[in-house]
């Protein structure tokens, strides 16, 4: 053995040590992205009707710009929900994750994110179908 070399222990291949640090940002990204896209399309369809359509006005102008604030918000909660379900899964250890590790912690928080991005998945969808369902100002 070559002078200087160390050898590597069982704890120097632990997934968690490879991990890069995590933080709570990622638990807020799709809440705040459904209320990003609840505000954009309520100011829209707000503006929309006080100013061009009247009370009973028809929503179809802003409703295909409420489609392109979906489409974006669905493509931003899915990518944050890939990663909370790679940070969930990340190991070989079955839930549930209630020891006090960096690794079942790391699980735990991608499980509430994971959770996060669905629920905020479901509220931007049934924002979405609105104008569809409604159809008008009233």
């Amino acid at each position: 053995m070559k002078r200087g070399t160390r050898i590597l222990s069982d704890a120097d291949h632990r997934p968690e040590q490879r991990q890069p640090r995590q933080t709570l940002w990622q638990l807020v990204v799709a809440p705040t992205t459904w209320a990003v896209h609840f505000m954009l399309c309520y100011i829209t369809a707000a503006v929309w009707c006080a100013r061009f359509a009247g009370r009973d006005g028809p929503l179809a102008g802003p409703g295909r710009l409420i489609a392109v604030y979906t489409v974006v918000a669905v493509a931003i909660i899915l990518v944050a929900t890939w990663r909370a379900w790679r940070q969930h899964r990340w190991g070989q250890q079955a839930p549930p994750h209630d020891e006090a590790t960096a690794g079942d912690r790391r699980r735990f928080l991608g499980l509430a994110t994971l959770l996060l991005c669905e629920l905020s998945l479901v509220a931007t969808l049934f924002t979405a179908m609105v104008p569809a369902l409604i159809g008008d100002c009233r």
